[in-house]
C-alpha cells in the first residue's frame, strides 16, 4: 500500500538502471543496483591490491604484482571494497558528480568493509585525501571525507579517530585521468602537505579516498606522512581499478567533461 502512494505520489526511476522507485528513500537507487554492488573477490596483489590474474611474472606467483616488485611501496598496503566499474562506479558518480550526497552513506558502508579487510590497530588516525580548495569549493565537498565519515559512524567505539585537517593539498592539479605512470608522478609530486605534525608523529595512518587507480596519489600522500613522522601508513578505498576494469578511464574522462 505505502509503496503504491509512493510511486503516485513521488514517481522517480532508479538514476543507475531507469527502473522506476519502489520505496521510499533519500537515495534515488533501486534494491537491485545496490544488491548488484559486490566485493572483489579475484586474487590481488597482497600490497596495492591490483588483480593478479591480469598480470605476469614471478611477482604474481608470490603472492604481488611486478610494480611492487620492482619498487616498494611507500604504504603498507593498499585495499578497496569493489571493482571500479558497473553500479559501484555509477554510484561514486551520483555522490561525486552529481552530489547526491546521502549515496555517502552506502559507500561508507563499502569502506568500512575494505577497512575491516586491514584489522588496523586501534586508535588509528583515519585522514581522508584532501581536495584543492578550489576543487572544494567547486564540489562544495570532499567525497573522501563523507564517506570516511560515514564509515566512522558504522565502525563505532574507540577503535579510530578522525582527522580531515591533517593533510592539506597545497597546490591544484591537472585530472590524473589518462595519464602515463610517470606524468602522474610528476603531477602529483608535492601537492601534499602535513599541517600538524604533532598529530601524526609516531601514528599509524589509514588513508582513505573513494577511488584507487595507479596508487600515485596515495603514494604521494604517504610519502609525506612518512616524512612528517608517521610511523606506518596504510590505504582503504571504496573502489579500485583493476586491469579488468580497464574502461573506467574513459567512462571517467567523459564524466569530467560533462562536470566541468
Amino acid at each position: 500500500m505505502s509503496r503504491g502512494i509512493f510511486a503516485a505520489l513521488s514517481p522517480s526511476d532508479c538514476r543507475l538502471c531507469a527502473a522506476p522507485l519502489q520505496n521510499i528513500s533519500r537515495l534515488p537507487v533501486c534494491e537491485e543496483c545496490i544488491a548488484a554492488i559486490q566485493p572483489i573477490v579475484t586474487e590481488t596483489c597482497g600490497v596495492c591490491g591490483e588483480a593478479l590474474p591480469a598480470l605476469s611474472g614471478g611477482g604474481a606467483a608470490r603472492g604481488l604484482c611486478s610494480a611492487c616488485q620492482e619498487t616498494p611501496s611507500l604504504f603498507a598496503k593498499a585495499v578497496a571494497f569493489g571493482a571500479y566499474d558497473e553500479q559501484l562506479r555509477e554510484l561514486i558518480h551520483l555522490l561525486k558528480y552529481e552530489k547526491i550526497i546521502p549515496a555517502a552513506g552506502v559507500l561508507g558502508k563499502y569502506l568500512l568493509q575494505a577497512i575491516q579487510k586491514l584489522d588496523p590497530p586501534p586508535k588509528v588516525l583515519i585522514v581522508p585525501v584532501p581536495l584543492h580548495s578550489s576543487k572544494r569549493r567547486q564540489r562544495r565537498f570532499n567525497q573522501a571525507e563523507l564517506i570516511a565519515r560515514a564509515a566512522l559512524k558504522r565502525m563505532g567505539g574507540d577503535r579510530a579517530q578522525f582527522a580531515s585537517d591533517v593533510l592539506k593539498r597545497v597546490r591544484p592539479t591537472v585530472s590524473q585521468i589518462g595519464l602515463t605512470r610517470p606524468q602522474r608522478r610528476d603531477n602529483i609530486r608535492g601537492a601534499f602537505q602535513v599541517v600538524h605534525l604533532n598529530r601524526v608523529e609516531g601514528r599509524s595512518i589509514l588513508l582513505v579516498d573513494d577511488v584507487l587507480t595507479t596508487g600515485t596519489t596515495a603514494s604521494e600522500c604517504a610519502r609525506v606522512l612518512r616524512k612528517a613522522g608517521a610511523d606506518q601508513v596504510w590505504v582503504a578505498t571504496v573502489a579500485r581499478t583493476l586491469k579488468i576494469a580497464g574502461r573506467a578511464f574513459e567512462d571517467d574522462r567523459q564524466f569530467e567533461q560533462q562536470a566541468s
